[in-house]
């Protein structure tokens, strides 16, 4: 480094001349970054005291929606989703916005009929959204076709994405290799993409690989190429730098407090090392540090209780070895958690790569991360020696059948004709563009929906989730009380959480009695404690006379009534199910249909009285966002339903009884 360069990095302060070429950055915190850190809980009220200081650093685009944000505000934070564009909007008018967009599945979770993908794309444009980061989980761009024209009749910016994976530890195999990613990026340039982005989703991209990418891509194409690479594996800053060698033109990075683990890189070491290069950002390193101090000590907190704290390095290198992107992987171990079966995620880890490979070599990333994470925790908890997929997804069902697209290479004809049979639409899988054999949605559902939805903004919150969406309507027009779930939390409420753990950590919890402490007696005796991985030995002095323990009486139970569960093989080291304080006199007869893992009845297809046979479906339940068919048990006269669509259920809870 020269001396000139030495003495720009002192003064960065100072008006330092513009770089020949500097890297654009793209800021992800107010999207990606709580999403991946947070669980996409960031509330909008906590955007807006940051929304104009990030507004005034010179990003290419702050990342504001779309991704999982859709989904989760509506559900889980009573917010409008709609609601939080135009208000951030409002607050950094300068800097484009930018959105993820999951082409045909939008933000949710399966390919919608083309009336509401062009009637999504027109209102995003309308409230705001600038940039449309269009990828497609399985790079079949024929998903692309309505959304793309819809963005380029709005005006908008159309970024085409090339979904990176692999099947090897470092770039090439025979499916993902240079060749197969710079002819996906000259598919989107010829389809109008005014840019190009690289998507490593899990982390996964070395240095080197992408150093040649990204000048093979410099060699072919004249559109702007764009990285974004999780920080998972811990190689993203080394990619990105040399990516940045390479000729990149722009990078995703967050603000510290959003950045590292399964997140981005930092913004602020990036500034510094290009500080006085001829890529240097030009970003003023002093207000960047006035961001993280609001985002540290006004914002996180409220969050921390969401942070996984539980390891110690910030980095996953099984992330090379499972390619498990970082919010796939939370989202198993919580429902391996939920259902008494985490000591079975070795197995999921062993069985992940398989169920992979038999769907097709499917990269992992929303809707497909989700589709191949659940169908490797149904397989390790139901199969069989015998028999392997013996209780399949829905979105399974619609992957086999050609729903999402083309598949990098056939998925498996034994598991396509089984998760085929007796599919609804057909046995026969289609070769088309999904999208033309679904029906149109949207006028269906303003029927169904009534004068709940106000506008075409509702109406497509309905239409893509009809069950939470339904539930958000009714309580953003008063038809339903707000739960407290999905209040927000105060700083107040967290000061005064930390108050209270600070004095039970001090044992200040119970006031101390003033009078002597007694002396001990003969009779004191000492237990072992364990509690949280942590031991106490603990010492027990009796008062008063010591009780004699009598004899245990021995009762006898009585004959348990049959149980059947639609998974025919339970977890080992589960835990037993507490049977309910009232049992119906309907569960006295007959066979229970139990929830084989916790989740959201979407809805019943049988109701009280309907006969039923054997191997029908009766219900249908979602877990990790994914949908199940419960199936009936024997044949019988559906009773007892207990649930109703909406309606979130306990592994264990008795759907319904089958007499």
């Amino acid at each position: 480094m020269s001396d000139n360069v030495v003495m720009t990095a002192m003064n960065y302060d100072s008006d330092r001349p513009p770089a020949s070429n500097p890297v654009k950055i793209m800021d992800l915190s107010l999207r990606d970054g709580h999403q991946c850190l947070f669980a996409t809980r960031g509330r909008t009220e906590d955007m807006i005291p940051v929304a104009e200081m990030l507004d005034e650093i010179g990003f290419w685009a702050l990342e504001t929606w779309g991704g999982a944000t859709f989904d989760t505000m509506h559900r889980f934070l009573n917010e409008d989703p709609w609601e939080r564009l135009r208000t951030l909007k409002r607050y950094a008018k300068k800097t484009p916005f930018c959105m993820l967009l999951r082409a045909q599945n939008l933000v949710g979770y399966r390919n919608y009929a083309d009336d509401v993908a062009t009637a999504f794309v027109d209102r995003a444009a309308e409230n705001g959204m600038d940039i449309f980061r269009t990828f497609d989980a399985l790079n079949d761009y024929r998903n692309f076709e309505t959304v793309v024209r819809q963005i380029k009749k709005s005006g908008k910016h159309f970024q085409g994405v090339v979904s990176y994976t692999l099947t090897e530890p470092r770039l090439g195999g025979d499916i993902y290799t240079l060749d197969y990613y710079v002819s996906k990026a000259k598919e989107l340039v010829g389809m109008g993409a005014d840019s190009v982005c690289i998507k490593d989703m899990a982390g996964m991209s070395a240095p080197y690989d992408i150093y040649a990418l990204v000048k093979a891509l410099k060699a072919v194409i004249t559109v702007p190429i764009h990285l974004h690479s999780h920080f998972t594996s811990g190689m993203a800053p080394m990619t990105q730098l040399k990516a940045i060698e390479a000729g990149i033109d722009i990078v995703d990075t967050c603000m510290t407090p959003y950045a590292y683990r399964s997140s981005h890189p930092a913004v602020e070491p990036l500034v510094m090392t290009l500080l006085g290069t001829n890529r240097d950002t030009g970003f003023d390193i002093r207000k960047l540090a006035e961001i993280n101090e609001v985002l540290e000590k006004q914002v996180m907190p409220k969050y921390k209780h969401l942070l996984d704290d539980s390891k110690v390095s910030i980095i996953d290198i099984n992330v090379l070895l499972h390619q498990t992107p970082g919010g796939m992987l939370s989202n198993l171990v919580n429902q391996l958690r939920e259902m008494d079966a985490l000591d079975r995620i070795d197995e999921v880890y062993k069985e992940l790569p398989r169920v992979r490979k038999d769907l097709g070599q499917i990269p992992l990333v929303t809707p497909t991360s989700q589709i191949v994470g659940v169908q490797t925790v149904n397989n390790v908890l139901n199969d069989t020696p015998d028999e392997r997929y013996k209780m399949i997804t829905g979105q399974v069902k619609d992957l086999c059948y050609g729903l999402y697209g083309k598949t990098a290479i056939p998925i498996d004809p034994e598991v396509q004709k089984k998760a085929l049979k007796g599919y609804p639409r057909g046995e026969t899988p289609i070769t088309c563009r999904p999208a033309e054999v679904l029906e149109p949605e949207l006028e269906k559902a303003k029927a169904e929906i009534g004068d709940l939805a106000a506008d075409m903004d509702d109406l497509l919150i309905y239409v893509q989730f009809p069950v939470t969406g339904k539930k958000f309507l009714e309580w953003k027009y008063g038809r339903a009380e707000v739960p407290a779930s999905v209040k927000p939390i105060t700083m107040e409420s967290v000061k005064k959480q930390d108050a209270l753990i600070k004095k039970a950590l001090a044992g200040e919890l119970v006031e101390r009695s003033k009078a002597d402490v007694p002396a001990k007696s003969e009779r004191i005796r000492t237990f072992n404690v364990f509690l949280d991985n942590e031991f106490f030995s603990v010492e027990v002095d009796p008062t008063g006379d010591v009780p004699v323990l009598a004899a245990p009486r021995v009762v006898s139970a009585p004959a348990p009534a049959p149980v059947a569960a639609p998974v025919v093989a339970a977890a080992p080291k589960a835990a037993a199910v507490a049977a309910p304080a009232a049992t119906p006199a309907a569960e006295a007869h007959g066979t229970r249909m139990l929830a084989p893992m916790p989740g959201m009845i979407i809805s019943f297809q049988k109701k009280d009285g309907d006969a039923v046979t054997k191997g029908e479906p009766v219900v249908v339940l979602e877990a990790m966002k994914m949908e199940n068919a419960l199936v009936a048990p024997c044949d019988g006269t559906v009773k007892g339903i207990k649930f109703k669509s909406g309606d979130t259920v306990a592994k264990g809870a008795v759907l319904c009884v089958i007499e």
